[in-house]
C-alpha cells in the first residue's frame, strides 16, 4: 500500500466505517485518541488464530502450543521493529499503556531492588507535567505515598506548551515521566530537551506515548529515553495489549511487578528465580490473541507507512483549525497552528456544556467524538474549565468529516440560541 496516500482506499478496510446510524445517517468517527477502528486485516488476523491455531503460549510442545508461541513471539518481533527497539527483549506485553507505567513506578523505592538509579525517599522528586492523562499521573502519587518523596510538575503554558522552567528538574530528580503527545491539546513535546535537562542530573526519563506511536514514526534509539509505554487499542490493535518498552539493563535490574507461571526460572517452597527479560514482567497467560492482533495492526500500519499517514493526519488538523476557527464562540484548547500537535482538536463552545454538544452532534449527525476531561483533569482545571469536546484524527479521516462536524457545531450554537 506504501505509495501515494489514498484514503478511500484506506477507508475500504474498516468496515464500521460504511455503517449507517439510526435515520441513514453515516457514521462519522472522530474519536480515534479515546479508541481506533479496527481493519479487516486485523480482525481476520485474529479471528484465523482463534479458529485455528489458538492454544497458550510457552507451555505445550505440541503443534498448537508451537503454532500460538511463534506467533506470539513473532508480534513482539514486529513491535520491536516497528519503534526501532534496540533488542526485542525489551519489548514487554503489557495489558494497556497504564499497567506499563505502572510496572515502571512499583519498582523505584521497591526494597527488592537494589540498583541505586531506582532508590527513592524522603527527599527525592519525580517530575511529571500538568498536562498528563490520569494514567501517568497515580501511579506516581501512589509511589510518593509508599516512599516519602515529592512529586513536581512543569505547568502549560496558555497556548498550550510545556513550560520549561528552571528549577523543576533539579540535582534531587530520579525519573521525569512526560506524555510524549498530549491527549487533550495535541501538543507533541520538546522531548530532546527534557532528556538533556535530566541527564545533567542523572535523572531517568520516562514517556508515555500512547496518543505518539499510532501516529508518527517512532525511533526508541534516536529519542533517548529508558522507557516507553503504548497501547494497541489506539493503533488498529485491540483492547488488552499494551507494551512498555525499556532499555535492557534497566529491566534486567527491576523486580518483577507479578508473580506467576511463566515468569519464573525455578521455584521451591521458600525462594523463587526469575525469567530473563521480557518474560520476568509477563506473568500467568498472557492476552495471546490481543498480542497476534497488535503484530498485525503494526503490518498494516507499515504497509500503509508512517510518514504517509503523520503527513494526512498534519493535512486534516490544518484544515480542521481552520474551520473551526470560523465557529463563532468557539475556543481551540491548545496550540493553533500544526507546529508541534498532532491531529487532536480539543474545544468548548461558549455557554454550552460539552455533554450537550457531543449528544446533538451524535443524535443529529451521527458525529463521533468524545467529551469530558478525558481522563486529564488537572489540565481542565488548569484552563478553568470543566471539560471539552475533543475531535481526534486518524488515517482513516477525511476533510469532508471535518465539514460535517462544522455543520454539527453550526446547529448546536442554533439549538442553543
Amino acid at each position: 500500500m506504501n505509495g501515494a496516500f489514498d484514503v478511500e482506499r484506506v477507508r475500504k478496510d474498516f468496515p464500521v466505517l460504511s455503517r449507517e446510524l439510526s435515520g441513514g445517517r453515516p457514521l462519522v468517527y472522530l474519536d480515534s485518541g479515546n479508541s481506533s477502528q479496527k481493519p479487516t486485516q486485523v480482525i481476520e488476523t485474529m479471528r484465523d488464530h482463534f479458529a485455528m491455531h489458538y492454544s497458550n503460549v510457552g507451555r505445550a510442545h505440541h503443534a498448537l502450543g508451537t503454532e500460538s508461541t511463534e506467533a506470539y513471539e513473532a508480534a513482539r518481533d514486529k513491535v520491536a521493529a516497528f519503534v526501532k527497539a534496540p533488542s526485542r527483549d525489551e519489548i514487554v506485553f503489557t495489558k494497556n499503556a497504564s499497567e506499563a507505567l505502572n510496572l515502571v513506578a512499583y519498582s523505584f523505592g521497591n526494597r527488592t531492588n537494589t540498583d541505586p538509579r531506582f532508590a527513592l525517599g524522603p527527599g527525592d522528586e519525580i517530575v511529571i507535567s500538568e498536562m498528563e492523562h490520569h494514567s501517568n499521573i497515580v501511579p506516581w502519587q501512589m509511589l510518593v505515598q509508599r516512599t516519602g518523596a515529592t512529586l513536581k510538575w512543569f505547568g502549560v503554558t496558555d497556548d498550550g506548551r510545556l513550560d520549561l522552567a528552571d528549577g523543576v528538574i533539579t540535582d534531587r530528580t530520579k525519573i521525569v515521566s512526560v506524555a510524549h503527545q498530549s491527549n487533550v491539546l495535541g501538543t507533541v513535546n520538546p522531548v530532546a530537551e527534557i532528556v538533556r535537562r535530566a541527564r545533567e542530573v542523572g535523572a531517568l526519563v520516562m514517556l508515555d506515548s500512547s496518543q505518539s506511536v499510532p501516529h508518527h514514526p517512532i525511533d526508541l534509539a534516536g529519542l533517548d529515553v529508558d522507557f516507553v509505554a503504548f497501547t494497541g487499542h489506539k493503533m488498529l490493535g485491540p483492547s488488552g495489549i499494551g507494551v512498555l518498552w525499556g532499555r535492557a539493563e534497566l529491566l534486567e535490574a527491576m523486580p518483577p511487578f507479578l508473580g506467576g507461571g511463566e515468569m519464573i526460572e525455578a521455584v521451591w517452597m521458600d525462594r523463587s528465580t526469575y525469567a530473563p527479560i521480557p518474560h520476568k514482567f509477563e506473568a500467568g497467560t498472557p492476552p495471546i490473541v490481543e498480542a497476534i492482533g497488535l503484530g498485525a495492526a503494526v503490518d498494516y500500519l507499515e504497509g500503509v507507512g508512517m510518514a504517509a499517514i503523520e503527513a494526512h493526519e498534519r493535512e486534516l488538523t490544518a484544515y480542521a483549525l481552520q474551520a473551526l476557527a470560523e465557529v463563532p464562540s468557539l475556543r481551540i484548547v491548545g496550540p493553533a497552528s500544526t507546529e508541534g500537535r498532532g491531529a487532536t482538536v480539543s474545544f468548548t463552545l461558549e455557554g454550552i456544556h460539552p455533554h450537550d454538544v457531543g449528544q446533538i452532534l451524535d443524535d443529529r449527525f451521527g458525529v463521533a467524538v468524545r467529551v469530558g476531561h478525558h481522563c486529564a483533569r488537572p489540565l481542565h482545571l488548569r484552563f478553568g474549565i470543566p471539560a471539552t469536546t475533543r475531535a481526534s484524527f486518524y488515517l482513516y479521516n477525511t476533510t469532508s468529516e471535518i465539514d460535517a462536524l462544522v455543520r454539527g457545531l453550526h446547529h448546536v450554537q442554533k439549538v442553543f440560541a
